[in-house]
């Protein structure tokens, strides 16, 4: 993370880690299945990276630094970073950055300009993701938001092996006419 939109950047461990479950634990609040039946968005991937980050990173108080999305292009160019984007009649609606390592995607950020835009994203993502073989969706740190999705989260010792083992293992995601082959990442 950058300590604000001009500020140095660091890297931050968390002692709990949250996730959203690749499982029957994941819940789809009723109000959102609505707009998801409604087809009101067009799901993409990939399509609009650059925008995805530039939406995740217009806010008064911003993590993600110019020299962070600097790193996130790069991350996207070598098949690591990606955008899942929400699309309308006007335009991108919203959006996720998210990384790809094997089989565990780490939601990095989401944005909206559109209401539930970027809710389809997170309902949309979790159900490609869990078809596609993946083992994690990280979504970092835990908040009343995301628990009305069932996510959860655990301390650092019983994250750290599921890490390892997920991120180990390929997987495929598929979002509409797209598909990403993640490939095992293994720290060299």
């Amino acid at each position: 993370m950058a300590d604000g939109a001009d500020g140095p950047i660091g890297l931050f461990r968390s002692r709990r880690r949250a996730y959203l479950p690749l499982d029957d634990g994941f819940h789809v609040p009723r109000s959102l299945g609505r707009v998801l039946r409604s087809g009101r968005f067009e799901l993409r991937l990939d399509t609009a990276f650059d925008a995805v980050v530039a939406g995740c990173a217009d806010r008064p108080d911003t993590w993600l630094s110019p020299a962070l999305a600097e790193v996130y292009g790069a991350l996207h160019a070598m098949g690591r970073a990606h955008s899942i984007e929400a699309w309308d009649d006007r335009g991108l609606a919203g959006g996720q950055l998210g990384l790809s390592l094997g089989a565990c995607w780490i939601g990095e950020s989401m944005f909206h300009r559109r209401p539930h835009a970027s809710n389809v994203v997170l309902v949309a993502l979790q159900r490609a993701l869990k078809a596609g073989g993946y083992q994690l969706y990280d979504v970092q740190i835990l908040n009343p938001h995301l628990q009305r999705f069932g996510a959860r989260d655990c301390d650092d010792d019983t994250w750290m092996p599921q890490l390892r083992r997920a991120v180990a293992q390929p997987a495929l995601l598929r979002l509409g006419a797209a598909a990403l082959v993640s490939e095992p990442w293994v720290a060299g």
